[in-house]
């Protein structure tokens, strides 16, 4: 008996169209990248209250301000590479500019924040973070440890994107919205 070579039935490729057809019929939220869709998983309780107690904390901050900010249900597209997600804390500074091709995805964020999981952490930190720093309105990234008490702040300046570490005792200057974050405060609200 002669053996048959198998070759991988090749995937679909979706067209962001699609995609977006796909995203307004389904039950849960999915990204979207280079004609791939992928589900997001739920998170944990520490994951969700350390996004509400940072939505809560913006919330309060902005009040009167002309920024406005949007749970992990405002889907974010970076255009110049096509990457469509749901962040779990976006700030829009200003009118919200639709994505020509899909009018219920923002394109201007100002702030960023995803709360880190073991799942998703390394996506997070490195290539969902260069996608994101290719959006020309993005002045700040929080990368927010569920693990650990501990912030990652990636801020974008004249000379390009820097990036400090903050723990509990120490502060975080989010420029884009003139806004001192106290890292203990943010976990003990969230966590104790």
């Amino acid at each position: 008996m002669r053996r048959m070579n198998t070759v991988p039935a090749p995937r679909h490729q979706y067209t962001y169209a699609e995609y977006l057809t796909i995203e307004e019929a389904s039950p849960h939220k999915n990204e979207y990248f280079a004609g791939e869709i992928y589900a997001m998983a739920g998170g944990t309780p520490a994951h969700a209250a350390l996004a509400a107690e940072l939505t809560a904390l913006l919330r309060n901050h902005l009040s009167g301000k002309p920024c406005r900010v949007y749970s992990a249900d405002l889907r974010i597209r970076a255009k110049a590479t096509g990457l469509s997600t749901y962040p779990d804390v976006s700030v829009i500074c200003g009118p919200l500019e639709p994505d020509p091709e899909g009018p219920n995805t923002a394109t201007n964020p100002a702030v960023l924040v995803e709360v880190l999981s073991d799942s998703t952490e390394a996506y997070d930190r490195e290539e969902k973070r260069q996608h994101y720093q290719t959006i020309a309105s993005l002045r700040d990234y929080l990368l927010v440890s569920q693990r650990e008490r501990k912030v990652e702040h990636w801020t974008r300046s004249d000379t390009g994107w820097s990036v400090v570490t903050a723990v509990p005792g120490e502060m975080i200057r989010v420029q884009a919205l003139d806004l001192t974050l106290d890292v203990r405060a943010l976990y003990e609200q969230a966590l104790d």
